[in-house]
């Protein structure tokens, strides 16, 4: 006689386990690599699986704001390249990818790091912070604003939490967050209508200025377009940014003994980045929506059919990672092949600022290591409510 097994209970994102959903992820993924949600799409759990649908184009993005924010996206919440489909998500990308060119991105290392240097002694001094508030928000957020040209970043981070917040399904926010959130969302539009009319008689050295131009000249990029993708490199370049760092500084206080192979060997503050990207990814779940019956696996979805990729989980499967539930920053300087994390996603929507965030990630990891001897818990740290954008609303550590 045979019993049925009943499907595995999700409850990773339940509040009680925001503080680990990790062991969550791992008993729906030993079970099944797909599990039914409940709200319309399909949870895909394992790295594979997960690979193969980021990289393939016959599965789209373009639906997740109807998904998410089926009421929002037609009002509050511009409609960004990042849930658009081949012409245009190709033509927005490659004209926004001229900011974000190797050497673009390399120029910016002394800023960085003087940056970084200041945050860091400034935190050597105090000797006990917050370490959201004085490390994490200000080095991406000055970062991307500089790069913007937006001189306002009181504003920026005020917002920013809010419209992050916003990425996560309507049905998981309260009424009052819905309202934040489309309040951020149109008092940033705004500050940036008014910084491009700025611009457009008065340019700088911004990419403000250069996406005005491009406009002006009878390129192919519209108003509408402009303000949504100057938003959106805003919040996807900073926020994003500022959990990597908040997870990381927490996965050493955790794990002390990963700082001495750092200072030991300052290049592996690159692959460090990986790591923390790998281990606690600030992107936890990214949709996609099969264009036609596509199959993965041994399985066939039917055309229409919507999957929700569970970043986190897929970071952590052991058919891909030897001990994944370790914290090595050695994992990705090895010459053993390593497969790719998906923090950064994969395929044409893979991060286009990842060249940025890794530079800050690795100059921040570096100076750490080599200027800080004892970095540890002065509190318990404190969650963001955020299932998509998943991060710290305070740390507290001792720096010494």
């Amino acid at each position: 006689m045979t019993t049925e097994l009943s499907p595995p209970v999700f409850d990773a994102f339940a509040p009680q386990h925001r503080p680990d959903p990790y062991s969550r992820y791992a008993l729906v993924r030993e079970a099944t690599p797909y599990l039914d949600s409940g709200f319309g799409v399909e949870f895909v759990t394992r790295h594979a699986e997960c690979t193969q649908i980021l990289s393939e184009t016959l599965w789209s993005h373009r639906d997740e704001a109807e998904l998410f924010h089926p009421e929002a996206a037609k009002v509050d919440l511009p409609t960004s390249f990042l849930w658009m489909d081949p012409p245009d998500h190709t033509r927005l990308r490659r004209l926004v990818s001229k900011a974000f060119t190797p050497k673009s991105v390399t120029d910016l290392r002394p800023r960085i790091t003087a940056l970084v240097t200041e945050l860091i002694e400034a935190a050597l001094e105090e000797g006990t912070v917050e370490a959201i508030e004085a490390i994490a928000y200000p080095l991406p957020l000055v970062v991307i604003c500089e790069l913007l040209g937006v001189e306002d970043t009181e504003l920026v981070h005020r917002v920013g939490p809010h419209l992050a917040r916003g990425f996560d399904p309507d049905f998981v926010l309260s009424p009052e967050e819905c309202d934040a959130r489309d309040l951020a969302s149109r008092e940033i539009l705004l500050h940036f209508a008014e910084l491009i009319a700025e611009r457009r008689t008065r340019p700088r050295n911004d990419l403000v200025s250069g996406l005005t131009q491009v406009y002006d000249s009878g390129d192919v990029l519209t108003e509408g377009e402009m303000l949504a993708t100057c938003v959106t490199m805003l919040i996807a370049g900073h926020e994003t940014t500022v959990n990597m760092v908040g997870n990381g500084l927490l996965a050493f206080t955790r794990n002390t003994d990963q700082l001495a192979p750092v200072r030991e060997n300052p290049e592996l503050a690159g692959p460090t980045v990986d790591e923390v990207l790998r281990f606690d990814s600030p992107v936890h779940m990214t949709t996609r929506t099969a264009k036609q019956d596509l199959v993965v696996g041994d399985r066939t979805f039917p055309e229409g059919h919507n999957v929700c990729i569970l970043v986190g989980s897929a970071n952590r499967d052991p058919r891909a990672y030897d001990n994944p539930d370790a914290f090595d920053v050695t994992r990705y300087a090895g010459t053993a092949a390593t497969p790719r994390h998906l923090g950064f996603a994969l395929g044409i929507h893979y991060c286009m600022g990842a060249a940025l965030a890794r530079l800050e990630g690795e100059v921040l990891f570096r100076e750490l290591a080599r200027r800080v001897r004892t970095l540890e818990l002065a509190g318990d740290p404190v969650y963001r409510p955020n299932l998509l954008i998943r991060g710290l609303k305070e740390l507290p550590l001792r720096f010494a």
